[in-house]
This record gives C-alpha cells, sequence and structure tokens, in this order.
C-alpha cells in the first residue's frame, strides 16, 4: 500500500504508473504533465526572470503565487471588523471568490431547485453563529490575549471556541466581573496529554480527541523552545524554552475500540460533556468515521490542508493533507449508507472564510464549521508567516512579552467576524429559497462542477463529491439531542455509598468485588469531587476505595486528590491514565502462590498522561509504562 495518494491525476495513469493508489477526482495525464514541465522550464530559463526569485510559496508575495488571503484582503476584512461594516465585509467576500480557482469548492456552483425566499423566514443570526466555532489552536501557539480574547468572543454569541492542546490556565474557569467567560467550551486532548487534568476536563461543554492535525497529518503537536515560556512550561508541566514534541499516535489507541475506551473514559470524568473525534481529510476517511460512530462520539471533526499552524516550521505543512472537500463528502456518504449519519453531528475546519464556504460545507454533509485562520485576521494577524519563530509582529502569535504589547485585537472584532459570516450565510440561504441550514445538510444535488476556463481544471471530475446516499428510513444530518451515552461503571454504586462524602465531606472507607467489565473506576466519583471541592482540596486518603478482583480497564483515571484506590488483584491496561493527584495501589492477593517481582500486575501505556498522584504496584508493568507522565510518582517491581 502507499502512504500518500494522488490528488489531480487521472485514474488511467495512476492505474498505469500506481495501481492500487486512489485519485478521486481524476485529473491530468502524461499531456498534461508535459505541457506543466515545459512550462516550468521555460520560466526558469526566463531571460526576465530575477536570479532567485521569491516565488510566494510560503508567504504572499505581489505577482507570484496566488494565496487564499493577499494584503489588500486582510486589510478590508479588518478594516470590516473595526467600523462593524457589513457592506465593506461584503467587499472582502467579494474579493475572495474573485481571486480565481484556488480550492476544490471553487470548482462548484450553486443549483438552486427553488426559488427565493424572504430573508425573515431564514435561521437567524443568533441560532447560525452558534453553529460555528474556533478551532484548536493552543496556547503556546497563540499568545495568552489571543487565546483568551477567542474563547470570550465565541461564548458572548453562544459558540464553542477550541482550547488546543496544551492546557489552559485554571483562572480562566471563573467568569470576570463584567460576565465575559474566558474559559474555552471545548478542551483538547491531544496524544502528548499536556495539561489534561480531571480539572481541566470539568470545565466545558465538549472534549475535543486531536486524533491528527489536518494542515501536517502523520506528525504529532510541535512547540518550539523559544515558544515554551514559563507560563506554558507551567501548564503543561514541562521545562522553559524545551522543544514539546506530541508523538504522532496516542500510546493508549492503537485500534477503534482503544479509541473507544478513551471516549467512555472522558464520558465518565465529564458525564454532561460531549467528546468529538478530530479527524484529518483522506481516502477511506469514511470507514474510519463510521467506527468512530460506533465507538460513541458525539461529533466527528474533518480537517482539512488548508488549515493554519501556530508552532510548526514551514518544512512540515507543505504537500501535506487534503481539502476538506474530499474527506467530508466521504464521511457523509459513508455514514448515511451505513445507518449511522443521524448519531453523530459533522463538523469541518481548514480555510472556511466566508459565508459561501458554509453553505458548500453544509451541501457536503457539515452541520458545524470551524473558521480559525480568518478568526486570528480579525484580531489583527497580517499574515506574515513566521508563526513558528516567536516574531510575530501584532502579538497574535508570540510568547514575547515585547510583542505580546503589541497585540490589538479584542472580542468585538471576532464577534462582528462570526455575525458577518452568519448574515452572509443567511442570504446565501435565502437567495437558494431555504430556510435553515438543516434544509441543506447533504443536499449535494444543489451543487454543480463548473468549468473555469482552464484545461487542467476541467479534467478535474468532482461527481464523487456530489454522489447522493441513500439513508433508508433514516434521516441524513444528526437527530441527537444530547449525546450518546456510555454505560455505568462501578462507580454508580460507590457515588451512592459515598453520598455523605460528597455532601459533607465525611472521611469514608469503601469496599467492593471488581471485575474486569468494571472499567475507569473512579472516574466519575472523581468529577464529582473535582467539581464539588476542586482537584487539590482533599487529603490524600480522604475516601478511600478497596477492590478485590481484576480490574477492567482504566482504572483510577483521572483520578483526584483524596481519592485512594487499593486493589487486591490486578488490573488491565491504562492504570491511572491522566492521574490528577490520586493515589492507587495495587498487591495480589494474600493467597497469591506467585511471585510479584515475575509476575505482571498491571497492563500496557500506565500513567499516560498523569500529572500528579502516586501508584504502588507489587507487581511488573507492561508495555509503554509511565509514557508521557508528566509528574506522578510510580513504584513497581519491573517493566
Amino acid at each position: 500500500g502507499y502512504n500518500f495518494e494522488a490528488v489531480g491525476l487521472s485514474r488511467a495513469l495512476v492505474a498505469e504508473f500506481f495501481p492500487g493508489m486512489a485519485s478521486r477526482i481524476s485529473g491530468i495525464g502524461l499531456s498534461g504533465i508535459a505541457q506543466k514541465v515545459v512550462e516550468m522550464h521555460s520560466d526558469a530559463f526566463s531571460s526576465e526572470l530575477t536570479p532567485l526569485p521569491v516565488g510566494g510559496f510560503y508567504r504572499y508575495r505581489a505577482g507570484s503565487e496566488r494565496h487564499g488571503h493577499d494584503g489588500e484582503l486582510i486589510h478590508i476584512l479588518q478594516k470590516a471588523v473595526n467600523t462593524e461594516s457589513y457592506s465593506t465585509y461584503k467587499k472582502y467576500s467579494r474579493g475572495v471568490h474573485s481571486l480565481g480557482p484556488i480550492f476544490l469548492r471553487d470548482l462548484l456552483d450553486f443549483n438552486p431547485d427553488s426559488p427565493p425566499v424572504p430573508i425573515d423566514e431564514v435561521d437567524s443570526i443568533t441560532a447560525i453563529r452558534k453553529r460555528l466555532v474556533s478551532p484548536g489552536i493552543s496556547l503556546g501557539a497563540l499568545s495568552p490575549e489571543a487565546h483568551e480574547t477567542l474563547s470570550i468572543a465565541m461564548n458572548r454569541i453562544g459558540a464553542k471556541s477550541d482550547s488546543g492542546e496544551g492546557g489552559e490556565d485554571p483562572a480562566r474557569y471563573t467568569p470576570r466581573p463584567n460576565g465575559d467567560n474566558p474559559s474555552s467550551a471545548i478542551k483538547q486532548v491531544a496524544s502528548g496529554r499536556f495539561g489534561v487534568t480531571a480539572q481541566y476536563l470539568n470545565n466545558c461543554r465538549e472534549i475535543e480527541i486531536k486524533m491528527a492535525q489536518g494542515a501536517k497529518p502523520g506528525e504529532g503537536g510541535q512547540l518550539p523552545g523559544h515558544k515554551v515560556s514559563f507560563q506554558i512550561a507551567s501548564l503543561r508541566l514541562s521545562t522553559p524554552g524545551v522543544m514539546l514534541i506530541s508523538p504522532p499516535p496516542h500510546h493508549d489507541i492503537y485500534s477503534i475500540e482503544d479509541l473507544a475506551q478513551l471516549i467512555y473514559d472522558l464520558k465518565q470524568i465529564n458525564p454532561d460533556a460531549s467528546v468529538c473525534v478530530k479527524l484529518v481529510s483522506r481516502s477511506g476517511i469514511g470507514t474510519i468515521a463510521a467506527g468512530v460512530a460506533k465507538a460513541k462520539a458525539d461529533v466527528i471533526l474533518i480537517s482539512g490542508h488548508d488549515g493554519g499552524t501556530g508552532a510548526s516550521p514551514q518544512s512540515s505543512i507543505k504537500y501535506a493533507g487534503l481539502p476538506w472537500e474530499l474527506g467530508l463528502s466521504e464521511v457523509h456518504q459513508v455514514l448515511t449508507l451505513n445507518r449511522l449519519r443521524h448519531t453523530v453531528k459533522l463538523r469541518v475546519d481548514g480555510g472556511i472564510k466566508t459565508g459561501r464556504d458554509v453553505v458548500i460545507a453544509a451541501m457536503l454533509g457539515a452541520e458545524e464549521f470551524g473558521i480559525g485562520t480568518t478568526a486570528l485576521i480579525s484580531m489583527g494577524c497580517i499574515m506574515v508567516r513566521q508563526c513558528h519563530s516567536n516574531t510575530c509582529p501584532v502579538g497574535v502569535c508570540t510568547q514575547d512579552e515585547t510583542l505580546r504589547e503589541k497585540f490589538t485585537g479584542n472580542p468585538e472584532k471576532v464577534v462582528n467576524l462570526f455575525t458577518f459570516i452568519a448574515e452572509d450565510v443567511a442570504e446565501t440561504l435565502s437567495g437558494l429559497g431555504m430556510t435553515s441550514i438543516n434544509d441543506i445538510v447533504g443536499r449535494t444535488d444543489l451543487l454543480m462542477q463548473v468549468s473555469r476556463g482552464a484545461a487542467h481544471l476541467d479534467d478535474l471530475d468532482l461527481n464523487p463529491l456530489l454522489v447522493q446516499s441513500d439513508s433508508g428510513t433514516y434521516p441524513a444530518r444528526c437527530t441527537l439531542k444530547g449525546r450518546n451515552e456510555v454505560p455505568d461503571t462501578l462507580d454508580a454504586r460507590i457515588i451512592e455509598d459515598a453520598k455523605h462524602m460528597l455532601e459533607a465531606g465525611e472521611k469514608m472507607q469503601l469496599s467492593y468485588a471488581i471485575r474486569n467489565t468494571d472499567r475507569a473506576v473512579g472516574a466519575r466519583l472523581s468529577s464529582l469531587i473535582t467539581r464539588r471541592w476542586g482537584m487539590k482540596a482533599l487529603d490524600p486518603g480522604h475516601i478511600t476505595v478497596r477492590l478485590r478482583g481484576s480490574a477492567g480497564q482504566s482504572l483510577g483515571a483521572f483520578a483526584v486528590q483524596g481519592l485512594t484506590i487499593e486493589v487486591l488483584g490486578d488490573a488491565n491496561d491504562y492504570v491511572g491514565k491522566g492521574l490528577s493527584g490520586g493515589i492507587i495501589v495495587l498487591r495480589p492477593p494474600v493467597s497469591s502462590p506467585l511471585e510479584s517481582q515475575n509476575n505482571t500486575i498491571i497492563g500496557n501505556t500506565v500513567l499516560y498522561g498523569a500529572s500528579s498522584g502516586k501508584l504502588f504496584a507489587a507487581g511488573q508493568a507492561a508495555e509503554r509504562f509511565c509514557v508521557r507522565n508528566s509528574g506522578a510518582q510510580a513504584v513497581v517491581e519491573g517493566c
């Protein structure tokens, strides 16, 4: 098999020279390639060429390669949000769509089947804004001021901002005196588990599992050392000035069942939050998404290659990822065919700028829409593309205190942007004769491919994106009202028995038999302790839960200070995952003839992402012991 795929090469050419490789939308053949080579040769030996042209490959340069945002458009957008001028925003929108074809959606146009309707019959601006999301951009990639401004703005309009990887200052969990809420509504859990604690996970409406990043799939997160300030290091429990790299895989996810276990764990530590799984656009993503839906996720995010990254080197983001149009359409089609579409929301991000982009994304299957780079521009970003160097001249993507003082963004500007985009969506829906985004989700029959007057573009076949899948008797969009619930664990009994401790703070000791079907024991109890007293308020051993038997996966996941779990027996994988101050003790039964130092008592990936607490195991640990442990203490007899 291949670890890459073709975009824009004809199916015949790929079948002949790369048999088995995916090329969903076809494209140019040998003659087209030959023509391109001749053009490049002519450019290289042109007498008018400067000796070393910049070319505009990484950043916009006048007269060079086109980019989705040029300097003039950036200034128009910033003028619009600064002056609250929708007419200026419309000038920006027209400018974006007059750049010529850059994205696959630029080769699509609307094919309405109804006459226009009055705009007052369309979804309200408030309702549309709630579908918009500020995608995951970490505190580290962004300056603290920019990160907080996004959160406040999105909370003001009832929408959601995503914390990105790396944690969040707990001081932001408390609303400001003026009523502003600086806490991100979505908390991200990435492969490095930086900053992921019980407190972090209990201060959100949604938890996002980032499986990969649209701008650079296949690589883990990366924050250069010069962006790891004392504040960032304290939140991530690391060392200032040292580069932080998240591994490409989650080391507790090696199968779809492992992903289902993490979803289960997160729904135990926060009984109110929905869980989103972030995937990146690629061929075969539909099959993966079907597994994610069966694993009880509530939202699936399809991230495209055009999304930005405020931390990674430039070499990481070129020739990586695929357009979200390809991944989104495949996911919607596969989920619909498998009668799963109604159980999960689809969200998309990666270069979405205007209402037209939002409407096309909805027609390809999305219900929620992430707008990141454009939101940063509204706060002052001028796209100099040196985010990774910590030298952002406007204070948006830097940890340098002098440069941070140059930040001029505020929540009002971000609110203006999302209001303008919502108005744009409403006007587009009105012109199409539709009254709601719900009416156009998956309606690819309202789209058609159009010619842009270039042979190499006309060779593309976008019909695979426009396939209408049969949903049978099931809805072709999400009808979920709450979240996909998971079964209760032993914690349900523990919480009932610990009522006096949870209500009045009494010290308690409880005992139970445990089986390997009892998973994530201690997580739900830790959630209630965190919400009642906080993660560090109780003394160690305030409540002790003694268990006898073989514990299931994720024993003591996210256990907080004050909770001690003692097991006479053994435990499966992920013991102490995300441990947040609790104590876990495992011993073999007194009657066991086994020698503890020669036998395994706990499974794989113990203390993954732990931040504090203690583990004592009278026996050996299995593979990946203490991978990404950031502060817990552990004693075992071998691994």
